[in-house]
């Protein structure tokens, strides 16, 4: 049976440094300590001005093909998972697309908000075990910078941008993703959006003046929401992948906050060395955190071949997910 293996990876971040010390204007103590012991962070990258999504998607991309060793003519189809497009139309996907030279390809854009890079391989798995695609590329991208209040001291410092892409390749051998959760709750859409950035309610002189055209964040009731949901993931795909906790080698979480990575890891007793991160130098980079740890850890030889890895992601909707993948 054909399913999904990792042919190659790709990561991408700016080069704009922000520490904890940026945030200063935003408490009275020390800016570093408070962020650090609260979330884990020290630093993160932004955008400048003009660097938008869909430039972090393209390195990111080249990166990927280049670990490939694959054409840009060789993908079959393009996914940009992402919260902040260039635009609300076109598809950054087809900005990417002819950025790379990807002429081959049919190109999209999917939102699921921090779980796209999730969601997004739950669609690539899939298109692949159809039999129609033989290589898609996924990119995990996001430029939260752009949409944040920095009047804001309960989001402003947890995020920062960049991107994560990986090219997966038609197998039937035992290698690739085993298993897939997908779960989303509207319910509890309200939790975390921008209130004014649609047809909901369109972009006015009125609403940029109240600051509805930036992020925001309900932010005890996600934590809550994601400590309640992560463990159910990893028993949910423990179970259909027929292996026990001690098996799985390595856990790559959506990198929201250390604290929940802290939290899961005692209430599921997997140690905390097992889960990869990367939060304290990136902060949460939204779409592209999972994919973005995936490519360094398997550049600096943490991730090695024959291990099994699971993957991730929980974010607004209210969604989240996880795959299970034997390298």
């Amino acid at each position: 049976m054909l399913h999904a293996e990792i042919l190659g990876t790709g990561g991408f971040v700016p080069a704009k440094v922000v520490p904890n010390a940026f945030f200063n204007y935003l408490v009275e103590e020390d800016a570093d300590s408070w962020i650090h012991s609260r979330t884990g962070i020290k630093e993160r990258r932004f955008a400048e001005p003009e660097q938008s999504t869909s430039d972090l998607a393209t390195q990111a991309a080249l990166l990927a093909l280049e670990s490939a060793k694959m054409s840009p003519a060789e993908i079959d189809c393009l996914i940009v998972a992402t919260s902040t497009p260039d635009m609300i139309l076109p598809a950054t996907a087809c900005m990417v697309q002819k950025n790379i030279g990807a002429e081959n390809a049919f190109a999209f854009d999917m939102n699921a908000v921090c779980s796209s890079f999730i969601y997004g391989l739950e669609l690539c798995d899939n298109l692949i075990r159809s039999g129609k695609y033989r290589r898609v590329l996924l990119i995990g991208a996001d430029t939260y910078s752009k949409v944040l209040d920095f009047d804001d001291k309960g989001t402003a410092p947890l995020f920062g941008d960049g991107a994560g892409a990986v090219i997966f390749g038609a197998t039937e051998s035992g290698r690739g993703i085993l298993q897939t959760v997908m779960k989303s709750d509207g319910k509890g859409w309200e939790l975390i959006q921008v209130p004014s950035s649609g047809s909901r309610c369109p972009v006015t002189a009125e609403t940029i003046a109240k600051k509805e055209n930036t992020f925001k964040m309900a932010g005890k009731s996600v934590f809550s929401f994601a400590t309640n949901v992560i463990p159910s993931i990893i028993e949910d795909l423990s179970t259909k992948g027929k292996v026990t906790l001690d098996q799985i080698d390595h856990i790559i979480p959506h990198q929201a906050n250390v604290r929940i990575i802290d939290f899961i890891s005692k209430k599921t007793g997997i140690p905390k060395e097992k889960f990869l991160l990367n939060l304290d130098r990136y902060g949460n980079t939204a779409a592209a955190s999972v994919g973005l740890a995936l490519d360094e850890n398997r550049r600096n030889g943490k991730i090695k071949d024959g291990q099994l890895v699971l993957l991730m992601g929980f974010g607004g909707g209210l969604s989240w997910g996880g795959a299970l993948i034997q390298f």
